[in-house]
């Protein structure tokens, strides 16, 4: 295992610079007008601010910002620098900019890069005075030359695509310095990096540590090294590259233990110059049981890929969903974006997030609040949905954001699988494992990063992304798609519903709240047309309607639609741990969104407010919880109601036995349908239980539940809420019966 830091502006204090900014039409006209500028930030938000445009996540304000991202940007300041003391030199550190972009200082060009995730850093010792001005001139975003609008206009660039437009994310292309970036002064001699690697014992009874760290001065200079164990107790002192940790404490995911965390410092003359976190831990991808025996026939195939996530030796079931983007502009994100929605997942009992490829590659903030939450991460390169067949400069720009990027992410104990891209093997991408693109990350993370797995994109043969509507175009219900599915791992799957009426109120114009319609906020934030495959999407109102009749309030809309998310969500992940050990994962699509949607598949509306989906699947992902498999939502009033009751088990210790108790609750009349008793259930077992029916009694339209509680212990209690409809045909009288 190996892991590295290059030092960053975290590690000593970062002296601000005053910035301004402003447009020009060409790289060699200065622009006309400079206004103050926000670092980090984006352009568009400081020219907005300064002429006053509307928020743009209101309405379809975001409009206003669109044509900036077709211009050159200068950001400009002028330097007051401080008096160096002695030896000391003085550098500009800067964490990224977005996205190519050339350095001057006083007229003169200092640094050009194209490549927003590869930090650089300028000696200006000897090099600029207070008084000079320091530039930064951004180019306009890059767009594949003959391409339409959308995102294929991102396929030969390093740029993240989601930004061209996708189905929880507006046309809105930022620009902008967007990590942290200032003046830092050092001593003459200083640590640069410094690289952690470890080997762990095939029984984790040790850890070979080797530190490689550089220094500003020549080979040799006097470094010590001190790691403190979680509780801040001195585990080991050594002043070598080599050193040998006894019995290490494992940093393990949420749910299968504590996420220990050691902290590495390194001292330089005694004085502690650098310090970080290391978790001891190997995560590796294995095939599930029987596995090699398909496909049974000759000439055999190769077998489906890897996809069972083994954890310091055990394997464990991969609970969690997709992450995108928390802001439309990557400069506003900060720990404080971060935080609340990190805590709402380990809250759900998420084990692991992927981190979708066409979004940016987080910040430290995500990776350190990640391992210290116990949060797994998938981690996609920023290639989505695109055929990246571009040669000469586009992959050797790949290679450097490549690089950068695995550098950085690589020390985080969270970081679990590397992945090239999203859905890059499918028709509308075209690539496949011969691309030059894949190969290079393929190499990349090998050379950098050998011990952490890495796939070529997400799905793979086995794996399974979609449906996305709870009722498909041909009436098929999710709960017939997915009970039928038999896949390795449902690494997307999504069940729209609408944001809550006070969320939509924030930024729909009151005229257009309802009814939903077409050329209204409720198209341009994804709730209509959406999803080119089904234009009903994201709200899909046909099929709350189809399900409770025509509705006729917005409350009533969002209320209804929000039961369908909920129920069907739950169902899909429940599902999804019945089908193991051939299903190895369930994420669904998406977690949280990048600005206020009117109907999306997330489960967390912006910036961090959890929809009823996210306590459905918080419900669904508990460890240990009774659960119920039907085959429907909709059910006539005299039908036979049936349901086959489980034990879903991903605990780590042993389930004592119990008594489950089923009910049904239609419109408060309850009907005992069974009690039965199941055995102890050794640690990561689930158990199928009986098999419960009864008669659905005479009614309107209405929804009923189904209730499951295990006798004295409510916190393994399950509800489940489903639809009865009137029919023509006589209702049986009510008999209930029970199947072992």
């Amino acid at each position: 295992m190996t892991t590295s830091k290059t030092i960053s502006p975290s590690a000593t204090r970062l002296l601000p610079l005053t910035w301004r900014v402003g447009p020009s039409e060409r790289a060699t006209l200065a622009p006309e007008r400079l206004v103050p500028a926000q670092v980090p930030g984006a352009v568009q938000l400081d020219w907005g601010r300064a002429h006053c445009f509307p928020e743009y996540w209101r309405s379809d304000h975001f409009k206003a910002y669109q044509g900036l991202e077709d211009l050159f940007w200068s950001y400009c300041s002028v330097l007051d620098l401080p008096t160096l003391v002695g030896d000391e030199r003085m550098f500009f550190v800067c964490g990224g900019v977005d996205y190519r972009f050339r350095v001057s200082i006083a007229g003169t060009v200092v640094h050009e890069q194209e490549g927003m995730f590869t930090p650089f850093e300028i000696d200006l010792t000897g090099r600029a005075e207070s008084g000079d001005v320091l530039e930064i001139l951004l180019y306009p975003a890059p767009k594949a030359f003959g391409e339409a609008v959308g995102r294929a206009q991102a396929r030969l660039s390093n740029k993240p695509p989601v930004s061209y437009g996708w189905d929880f994310h507006p046309r809105l292309i930022p620009l902008g310095i967007w990590q942290e970036t200032g003046i830092q002064v050092r001593a003459r001699v200083h640590l640069r990096s410094v690289d952690v690697r470890y080997q762990l014992a095939e029984d984790f009874a040790h850890a070979e540590l080797t530190i490689s760290a550089e220094t500003s001065d020549a080979p040799g200079t006097a470094l010590e090294y001190r790691l403190r164990d979680p509780e801040g107790q001195l585990a080991l002192h050594f002043q070598t590259e080599n050193a040998v940790l006894e019995r290490p404490r494992l940093w393990w995911p949420a749910g299968e233990g504590h996420p220990d965390l050691y902290t590495l410092e390194v001292l330089l003359d005694g004085v502690i110059v650098h310090s970080q976190r290391v978790g001891f831990r190997r995560v590796r991808l294995v095939m599930r049981a029987a596995a090699w025996q398909e496909p049974a026939g000759f000439p055999k195939s190769r077998s489906e890929p890897a996809i069972t996530l083994e954890v310091n030796g055990r394997v464990i079931f991969a609970r969690g969903s997709n992450w995108v983007c928390p802001e439309i502009f990557p400069g506003l994100i900060t720990t404080e974006t971060y935080r609340p929605l990190l805590e709402l997942a380990r809250a759900a009992h998420f084990n692991l997030l992927r981190t979708w490829g066409g979004a940016i590659i987080n910040k430290e903030a995500f990776y350190e609040i990640c391992d210290e939450l116990g949060l797994l991460v998938w981690t996609e390169f920023h290639l989505a949905c695109n055929l990246y067949d571009g040669e000469g400069e586009y992959l050797r720009v790949l290679d450097q954001e490549s690089r950068s990027i695995i550098r950085r992410v690589r020390q985080h104990a969270s970081l679990a699988i590397w992945c090239g891209g999203n859905e890059l093997f499918n028709a509308w991408s075209g690539m496949t494992d011969q691309s030059f693109a894949l190969r290079l990350l393929n190499k990349n993370c090998y050379e950098l990063d050998r011990d952490t797995p890495f796939i070529a994109t997400a799905p793979l043969g086995g794996m399974a992304h979609g449906d996305y509507r709870f009722r498909d175009e041909r009436g098929r219900e999710l709960f017939e798609i997915f009970g039928q599915a038999r896949n390795t791992a449902y690494s997307e799957f999504g069940c729209p519903g609408p944001s809550a009426v006070d969320c939509l109120e924030s930024f729909m114009p009151e005229g257009e709240l309802f009814p939903p319609r077409p050329g209204t906020a409720w198209e341009t934030h994804h709730g209509l047309r959406a999803w080119e495959m089904d234009p009903r999407t994201w709200l899909c109102q046909d099929t709350i309607e189809h399900y409770f009749g025509p509705t006729q309030t917005l409350e009533q809309l969002v209320e209804r639609g929000q039961l369908l998310q909920a129920e069907g969500y739950k169902f899909i992940f429940e599902e999804a741990r019945r089908q193991k050990p051939v299903c190895a994962m369930a994420l669904n699509w998406c977690f949280n969104e990048p600005w206020p949607s009117a109907a999306n598949n997330n489960i967390v509306s912006w910036p961090h407010r959890p929809k009823p989906a996210y306590y459905a699947v918080q419900a669904a992902c508990r460890p240990v919880l009774v659960s119920a498999r039907v085959e429907k939502f909709a059910w006539c009033s005299g039908e036979v109601f049936e349901a086959e009751i489980w034990i879903l088990n991903e605990s780590v210790d042993t389930v004592h036995s119990g008594s489950v108790e089923v009910e049904l609750d239609v419109a408060g009349q309850l009907m005992q349908l069974a009690r039965f008793d199941f055995p102890d259930l050794a640690p990561k077992v689930n158990h199928r239980g009986a098999t419960v029916r009864g008669v659905l009694p005479d009614g309107g339209v209405r929804t009923f539940d189904l209730n499951l509680r295990v006798a004295q212990r409510a916190e393994l209690d399950s509800r489940y809420t489903y639809v009865s409809r009137p029919r023509a045909a006589a209702v049986p009288e009510h008999t209930a019966q029970l199947d072992s």
